[in-house]
């Protein structure tokens, strides 16, 4: 299986388009909201489900992966350039980068490392 697209009732699964890493997927909820933080309670748990469930289907795609970075960008000063809240799932496999010691905090340079 390459493709995962899980639909809830309010949330849905595709494939990022400019993928960080193999089999990076985007969990969406389908109400048009910029910030994360403006979905409602059954919004977040739906797009944790599928986060979930998305993590679980990739590790059985490929066992390769050794562990996840899941984001969110919020904000055009964070990096948003898509103003529909989605959840980035990036899985992460031994080696992809030299050092990955400090994981997301490599997104300002030079404070990944402490």
């Amino acid at each position: 299986m390459n493709y995962l697209c899980f639909v809830e009732p309010i949330a849905f699964v595709i494939r990022d388009g400019f993928s960080v890493t193999t089999l990076h997927y985007l969990i969406i909820p389908k109400r048009h909201v910029a910030s994360y933080f403006d979905l409602g309670k059954s919004e977040v748990n739906a797009c944790n489900r599928l986060l979930e469930e998305t993590r679980i289907k990739v590790q059985a795609m490929d066992d390769s992966v050794a562990g996840f970075n899941v984001g969110i960008n919020i904000g055009e000063d964070s990096g948003q350039t898509i103003f529909h809240c989605h959840i980035h799932l990036i899985p992460r496999r031994k080696g992809d980068m030299e050092n990955p010691n400090g994981g997301v905090r490599g997104v300002i340079p030079g404070k990944q490392k402490y």
